[in-house]
């Protein structure tokens, strides 16, 4: 079978069996509509977690990203997964003990204030939709290669599937439909990066792979070859980075705190019973999610490695299918400057004749390296499966932010349960649209895209979770204030540095980094205005009037592990 028939099929059975989950365990509440019912097993949750978590910029971007940058890409690895403990240990169980829906439920609670709740509901849409982004642009990647249609229908028809079961079954059918995309898309991830890892060095397990030595006959290590064949071509070598290190630690630290502000992910400690379930399902989480993020450096190391040898001064009339068929899609591209007819790729931008879109590298793996067709299309299956299980728990955010935490809480608190069901489900459709217009007009690469959505959670979000329960005297004022101070100083220097909106595009130019405050990036400016935000909170509320004692308690009640049985729920 071809490769596309074996897309065709993958993709037709996995969606098949997401929409048959969907049916299934259709929401009819909206305790199952937000939270599944509160009753999901620890490891349904740490699958189902680990599957929201792991995007599209886990599974297509991140291991291109490093492909490219080499040794700065660890920032990635570092920054999400460092985050995700964080996320685990510091904040999901004192979040499941206070037995509220949604993040914006529960600052609107603890700051007493509708003002706060608000603001966090502005925060929370504002991630997402940065974040859903990045995913419906992986979408359109994978549908443009494999289905061979062009990126706007494979957008519109991976928000068709999404919106089916998102809007259907809620956070009931989203859990379990993201246990069965976990499982896909790690296959597909693996399965791979281990052929690939025996075909280059006879290991058969890729993390070792990495460091071990090519069989080609030449006696050099994996990672000795790919930097002698970078340096030959003019770029860096591979395993030193061109990052100053305070940028490094910067966009760590703002990928750790954004991925423990995350809305999309803090929601699912509150589908368990207990809040020891909730410590258990984020252990195993980690666990199911290190076996990607272990493997993603490999992935890298043997995709450039191959890309390289490939199409490097090679003539262009031999380049095998993969080349034409990627070419196609507008995300590789071949100019031929000096008319040669040979591909000269290399640092130098003005002899340099190949351009390589980064988000390419994992999905054209295994076809560079001339792997079965059925392998080929699994990757797609699983890139596919990765960006849908994310962006339908990125659009139940946003449906449970405005039907719960606006409609409910603040315009209407008399709202029937059927009347909000109604409310989440139509909110979701105006996410889905919204969400496609993004995927059709993205702002970036995914992994660029949703970076910029962790800095955005880092500088609004997490300051406000960590204050409201580690620091019971912290009140509404501080709290707003810091949140709201934090967002804009994190969407000014975004838009300046990014999109270069206050310049002219000036400042969006990769030559201006000397612009940059700090010498920090975009990327990892969340953490200064996370910092900013924390200063802010505290000041303000030094000179304004502590919270009442009933909040207090609460606080003091949520830190009290005794209370590890059955949580407190409050809707």
């Amino acid at each position: 079978m071809s490769v596309q028939l074996w897309t065709y099929t993958f993709v037709g059975l996995t969606f098949a069996l997401y929409i048959g989950i969907a049916i299934w365990s259709r929401a009819g509440s909206t305790k199952e509509f937000y939270v599944a019912g509160s009753g999901v097993s620890p490891l349904a949750n740490g699958m189902a977690t680990a599957a929201d978590w792991m995007s599209a910029a886990s599974f297509i971007s991140m291991a291109g990203l490093i492909s490219f940058m080499g040794y700065d890409g660890a920032v990635y690895l570092m920054g999400w997964t460092g985050g995700y403990v964080l996320l685990a240990l510091l904040l999901a169980p004192y979040l499941r003990k206070f037995g509220k829906f949604t993040v914006p439920d529960f600052i609107g609670e603890r700051y007493y204030s509708k003002s706060a709740r608000l603001v966090a509901v502005f925060a929370a849409l504002l991630v997402s939709f940065t974040y859903v982004a990045g995913q419906m642009r992986g979408v359109g990647v994978v549908f443009s290669r494999f289905l061979e249609v062009d990126i706007n229908t494979g957008v519109i028809i991976g928000m068709l599937i999404v919106l089916f079961y998102a809007v259907l079954g809620g956070m009931k059918g989203i859990t379990y439909t993201q246990v069965a995309q976990y499982c896909v898309l790690i296959f597909a991830f693996m399965v791979p990066a281990i052929f690939i890892s025996f075909q280059m060095t006879g290991n058969v397990i890729p993390q070792l792979g990495m460091g071990s030595k090519i069989n080609d006959g030449s006696g050099l290590y994996l990672l000795e070859k790919l930097n002698n064949l970078s340096v030959e071509l003019g770029f860096a070598e591979y395993t030193k980075g061109s990052k100053s290190t305070i940028d490094i630690f910067a966009i760590t630290a703002a990928l750790m705190v954004g991925t423990a502000g995350l809305p999309h992910v803090i929601v699912r400690f509150f589908t368990v019973k207990k809040v020891r379930d909730a410590r258990k399902s984020a252990g195993l989480a980690l666990l199911l999610i290190a076996i990607l993020y272990t493997a993603a450096p490999a992935v890298a190391v043997f995709a450039r490695t191959n890309l390289i040898n490939t199409v490097s001064n090679q003539p262009y009339a031999n380049m095998p299918e993969w080349f034409t068929n990627w070419e196609k899609t507008g995300l590789l591209g071949f100019d031929d400057k000096n008319g040669d007819g040979l591909i000269q790729y290399t640092a130098n931008a003005q002899l340099n004749e190949l351009t390589v879109d980064r988000d390419i590298m994992v999905l054209a793996n295994p076809e560079i390296a001339n792997l079965p067709a059925w392998v080929i299309a699994l990757v797609a299956a699983g890139g596919l499966a990765a960006a849908l299980s994310t962006a339908a728990g990125l659009l139940l955010v946003i449906s449970s932010s405005i039907s719960h935490d606006v409609i409910k809480s603040v315009i209407n608190p008399r709202i029937t349960e059927k009347q909000e069901l109604i409310a989440a489900r139509l909110s979701a459709v105006v996410a889905v649209v919204i969400a496609g217009y993004f995927g059709i007009n993205p702002p970036g690469f995914v992994a660029a895209v949703v970076a910029l959505a962790f800095g955005l959670a880092a500088a609004s979000i997490f300051p406000a979770i960590v204050l409201g329960i580690f620091y019971k005297k912290m009140n509404k004022e501080g709290a707003v204030s810091g949140m709201v101070v934090g967002l804009l100083l994190m969407l000014f220097y975004m838009l300046k540095f990014k999109f270069g909106i206050f310049d002219g595009g000036k400042s969006a130019v990769a030559g201006l980094q000397s612009d940059w405050w700090f010498g920090i990036s975009p990327e990892g400016f969340g953490s200064i205005a996370m910092l900013v935000n924390f200063a802010v909170a505290y000041i303000v509320c030094r000179f304004t009037a502590p919270p009442p004692n009933q909040v207090q308690e609460i606080v003091e009640n949520i830190r009290i592990p005794s209370g590890a049985g059955d949580a407190h729920q409050a809707h």
